[in-house]
């Protein structure tokens, strides 16, 4: 969080879901008086208009800027495992960047097993961004050391609007019972 606060300039963009963890991502910068925008991405998840109907509500409650980028593929993801998805979203995140200083950020966090929601990821991600902006557009996820459970307990003590989000990743009633994210849901439900 020291290289956030370093940062001359307050802009940030959130690469966001309508999620829970990105959500807390938004909260996380607005509370640290950045400048927010969010960005959302179509690229043809089957959630994709309940994502984007939450992402737009979220953006509305916290009167920030939303764009839309859309990624084409033949592809139709369902859930799970997508080779590569995270480095799309921050290399498609830098494209859209309208600041020459600040941070991209996502809600990433600990407790799946994939490359791109791993430190390594970050640090491996920011060597690229130093060679395209010269070390002044930082790619973050400042809750990559908490698990859901955590990222809830921060939405709900700083008053993220849960309700407004959405996360099943089969664009189902949430919690569905079926994808890892609603998973995730049903054990801190249960917890709760």
């Amino acid at each position: 969080m020291e290289n956030e606060m370093s940062l001359r300039k307050k802009h940030v963009l959130v690469l966001s879901s309508g999620g829970i963890d990105s959500t807390a991502c938004i909260k996380f910068y607005k509370k640290m008086k950045f400048e927010v925008e969010a960005i959302f991405f179509d690229y043809g998840q089957v959630s994709m208009k309940k994502e984007y109907k939450a992402v737009s509500e979220v953006a509305k409650y916290y009167r920030i800027k939303l764009r839309m980028i859309i990624i084409k593929s033949d592809e139709k993801w369902v859930d799970g495992l997508i080779q590569g998805r995270n480095a799309v979203l921050y290399f498609s995140g830098l494209m859209n960047f309208r600041s020459r200083k600040g941070i991209i950020a996502s809600g990433i966090h600990k407790g799946t097993p994939y490359y791109d929601c791993s430190g390594n990821f970050l640090s491996d991600l920011q060597k690229i961004f130093d060679g395209y902006s010269n070390g002044t557009v930082k790619a973050m996820a400042p809750f990559l050391n908490f698990s859901k459970k955590e990222i809830w307990n921060y939405c709900k003590t700083e008053k993220v609007p849960l309700q407004l989000t959405y996360s099943c990743e089969l664009g189902r009633k949430q919690p569905c019972g079926k994808c890892n994210t609603c998973k995730d849901l049903e054990e801190i439900y249960a917890g709760s």
